[in-house]
């Protein structure tokens, strides 16, 4: 409890009753809390009430949508099983007040007068006993189905995330401080009272004593741990200090670059990985100098374009930035402008228009869709794609392809270009174009095209044709309600017995991986292992077990599926895709593969000065063989459709009707 202080002297238990002077417990005159009036209270805590803050609000605020705190078993740390589940009997749920506007959150948690977890022996002493209860309270939202966790939401006896321990992400997530809430049957067991020389909880070499029968709250942030019995208890959730968001923004611009630099370089999720990471001595040689030069001239904007440069020194479609009113200023003036039409690369080479503004400088000049671009600003088409600098990173040659096709007609406003161009059955001319401000043609193309955010994470259909269709367009949702969806989908269409599904993950922008291959087989999908860099060992660690996908409760089976995928199917997609390419029998189909920007981004979030933000991912998924999962590879189609002249000018979805066909056949 805050502002308590505990005391070891000697446990004496004497005819059941805890005598205060020779305790490890002294208890508060007044709780933190007022309980029921005329209520019979037991000795020991009833209620857990507290609060916790977050700095990455992804989590909370976007994933989940039904918010609780749960008192939660602990017996997974106790045997060291980062697999071992939490019963649903022994779960108990508390209420959470979100206040999302300013990243906190209150909560009270009612203890049971009996609670239902499993019994641990920890006092080490070589002795068969019953043991004792541990849990701690943690955040605990709902995410399919009831609100307990059981069947295939599932929730581990380890927690970290704010949690009311504080884990050690440098030592395998080992407890290093915070409150345990435990409860014993009787007077007769022993907890430590001290981490040991290891600096291990419940290991051999741990001081014990007895305690007293019911709930106690230990607080392992002194030494040696303090116990206490008051009947409300107040207990902080933490956020991991490497999840939390890196706050240098209150730092100069040159101490704030050193800063984000250091664990940058040495934290990069792709370092030692040919291709990936940056010339760090080199990029460092060359930005440090503007990075003073913008603080000694009190130029913010020269900040951010240093900065801005560094983003680019990656080839990693997860590394971005974001500078608030200066990425307009750098829009205006490399972005916004636009001459009215926008283009597409084949697979032959040859480069079409597939977007004309009406009333642009392109139509103007006498540019039509379907026109032919033989030269633009004096170079030929290919060399002319070739000096075009993507507007951000990307992980994948064809990724940085496409960008330098949007890119190629965009720049600032009022700047002069000529292109030479073939009108279908016309001849080669050559037009004077000055850019005006307009971003139709961008968004005809960006990204895929427009895009419409608002709709459900998860949608689905019964085509004309027949066939069942189930787009996931965001894994970065309301994920109950995406699970919930996608379940419903698969169940409809099995009871209407359609000839076959398809599985659309184009343009999802990733979020959340959440194993939905598990509703179409009944064998584990292995994926990648996570790893993160150790100050300790100066190597690349894993991080809990491999990844992988299990099989729902519930599974659903097709004669035909046919998986649909595209280069805007990025990180968390991609693994979803992944898992969907491993069921028997699915087709995966699509004109690219996905994005093959993959790996973790959480404990790679940076605040700069001048508000603005920076991420790096510093978490890569590694294959058995050493190898990297997915990243700069992507998932590939085993039916690639063609990048053709019909595919770019036909208002069909070529892709869609090629998975149809392929059904139907």
């Amino acid at each position: 409890m805050k502002g308590t202080k505990y005391y070891l002297i000697v446990l004496t238990v004497i005819a059941g009753f805890l005598l205060s002077s020779c305790s490890l417990f002294s208890g508060l005159m007044k709780p933190k809390a007022e309980l029921p009036e005329g209520e019979a209270v037991p000795d020991g805590p009833v209620l857990i009430t507290g609060d916790f803050t977050y700095t990455n609000d992804f989590v909370v605020e976007t994933y989940y949508v039904e918010h609780a705190v749960g008192l939660l078993d602990m017996t997974g740390f106790i045997l060291r099983d980062k697999e071992w589940e939490l019963p649903v009997e022994g779960q108990v749920l508390g209420f959470m007040d979100l206040d999302a506007e300013n990243d906190r959150a209150t909560y009270r948690l009612s203890l049971p007068a009996v609670p239902s977890g499993q019994f641990n022996d920890v006092d080490n002493d070589g002795k068969k006993e019953e043991g004792l209860q541990v849990f701690v309270v943690g955040y605990n939202p709902n995410l399919s189905g009831g609100v307990f966790s059981e069947g295939d939401d599932r929730s581990l006896g380890w927690p970290s995330y704010l949690a009311s321990v504080k884990t050690d992400s440098e030592n395998k997530d080992e407890v290093k401080g915070g409150k345990l809430i435990i409860w014993a049957a009787d007077n007769d067991q022993e907890f430590p009272t001290d981490f040991g020389e290891d600096g291990l909880l419940f290991s051999p070499d741990d001081p014990v004593a007895q305690i007293p029968a019911g709930y106690s709250v230990v607080d392992l942030d002194v030494s040696p741990f303090g116990f206490s019995k008051d009947q409300v208890v107040d207990v902080t959730l933490y956020e991991p200090d490497d999840v939390a968001v890196k706050d240098f923004s209150d730092f100069s611009y040159t101490e704030a670059f050193d800063a984000f630099y250091e664990v940058v370089r040495k934290e990069y999720a792709f370092n030692g990985i040919e291709g990936k990471q940056p010339d760090w001595d080199a990029v460092y040689a060359d930005l440090k100098p503007k990075v003073e030069r913008a603080e000694n001239d009190r130029n913010a904007y020269a900040y951010f374009l240093a900065l801005r440069e560094l983003s680019l020194a990656f080839n990693d479609g997860h590394v971005g930035m974001s500078g608030g009113d200066f990425d307009f200023q750098y829009n205006e003036q490399h972005l916004l402008g636009g001459y009215g039409f926008a283009v597409r690369e084949l697979d032959d080479g040859r480069v079409l228009v597939v977007f004309v503004l009406p009333g642009g400088p392109a139509e103007q000049a006498g540019i039509q869709v379907g026109a032919e671009v033989v030269k633009y600003d004096g170079n030929t088409i290919q060399d002319a794609l070739d000096l075009v600098h993507p507007f951000q990173p990307q992980s994948t040659d064809f990724g940085e392809r496409y960008e330098q096709t949007v890119f190629l007609t965009r720049g600032g406003i009022g700047e002069p270009v000529a292109v030479t161009f073939k009108n279908p059955g016309g001849g080669e001319q050559t037009a004077p174009m000055m850019s005006v401000y307009e971003v139709d043609s961008l968004l005809s193309v960006y990204m895929g095209g427009p895009y419409d955010e608002f709709v459900l994470p998860s949608e689905y259909t019964v085509l004309p044709s027949g066939v069942g269709y189930i787009r996931i367009n965001s894994n970065y949702d309301d994920l109950s309600l995406l699970i919930r969806v996608f379940e419903r989908g698969l169940a409809t269409f099995e009871e209407a017995g359609v000839p076959g599904i398809i599985i659309d993950m184009r343009l999802n922008f990733g979020g959340a991986p959440l194993g939905l291959a598990g509703f179409l087989h009944d064998e584990e999908i292995m994926l990648g292992q996570l790893e993160y860099y150790s100050d300790k060992t100066g190597q690349f660690e894993p991080d809990g077990p491999r990844d992988k996908v299990f099989p729902n409760e519930n599974t659903y089976t097709f004669d035909k599926m046919v998986l649909l995928v595209d280069q805007f199917c990025f990180s968390a997609c991609e693994i979803e895709s992944y898992g969907f390419s491993q069921v028997p029998g699915m087709v995966v189909m699509g004109q690219f593969p996905t994005a093959g920007v993959e790996a973790e981004t959480a404990r790679g979030e940076f605040l700069l000065p001048e508000g603005i933000e920076f991420g790096v991912p510093t978490g890569r998924f590694t294959l058995p063989d050493g190898g990297i999962f997915l990243e700069g590879v992507g998932v590939q189609p085993t039916v690639r459709i063609p990048v053709d002249e019909y595919s770019v000018l036909t208002d069909v979805d070529v892709v869609l009707e090629s998975a149809i066909d392929y059904i139907l056949q």
